[in-house]
């Protein structure tokens, strides 16, 4: 083998392994990175640099305490909110953002986003096929609504389409008989497929 050929594998063979460490280390390091991002600014909720050195809570500005205290007002306020009168309490306090003006339409887009993903009237947990450009083509969305009667659509429904590689999507009000449930699939598998670009196996 020449010293060029030689040359040319041994670069090619580096370029390879390159890549494949890349595939390795990549999705390792962007998570690691957000959930280092994640950590850092719920711990830096906590203003350290008002705290004075003197202070008796001074180890308030020890790296990890903000996230622990703002992890342990989580818990508590949960576990407040599930008792009958301090849970009526924060409810005439959502009850009263819900009808402040301006502040109620940031605080209720906000509430239902999270309602959505997490609380107990979950929305993205029927995954479906659904026809939108075309006989052929199907995309992979979530029911929201199954009646959206009141906009004027008799027997349709609003389905939510994810992008890929996006926190973002798009609401389509489609009729009811071009949207396929599927139940061999947990809301969860569709999602990620949908967020991957159909990349991820379901």
């Amino acid at each position: 083998m020449s010293p060029k050929l030689r040359l040319k594998v041994f670069a090619s063979r580096l370029l390879r392994y390159f890549f494949q460490g890349l595939l390795i280390l990549a999705p390792i390091g962007i998570t690691a990175l957000t959930l280092y991002w994640a950590f850092i600014t719920i711990d830096n909720i906590i203003p350290k640099e008002l705290i004075p050195e003197d202070a008796s809570f001074n180890f308030l500005k020890y790296k990890g305490v903000g996230f622990a205290l703002v992890l342990l007002l989580i818990i508590v306020v949960g576990y407040l909110s599930s008792s009958f009168i301090i849970g009526r309490i924060f409810d005439l306090f959502d009850h009263l953002l819900e009808r402040t003006p301006f502040i109620k339409y940031i605080y209720t887009s906000i509430k239902d986003v999270f309602d959505a993903f997490v609380g107990e009237k979950k929305k993205f947990d029927h995954p479906v096929l659904v026809q939108i450009y075309g006989v052929d083509v199907w995309e992979m969305g979530f029911i929201t609504q199954t009646d959206v009667s009141n906009l004027g659509l008799e027997g349709y429904m609003a389905v939510y389409v994810p992008h890929a590689y996006a926190i973002t999507g798009k609401v389509f009000m489609v009729p009811k008989e071009k949207v396929k449930p599927l139940t061999n699939v947990s809301a969860g598998e569709a999602m990620k497929f949908a967020v991957s670009g159909g990349v991820t196996h379901i």
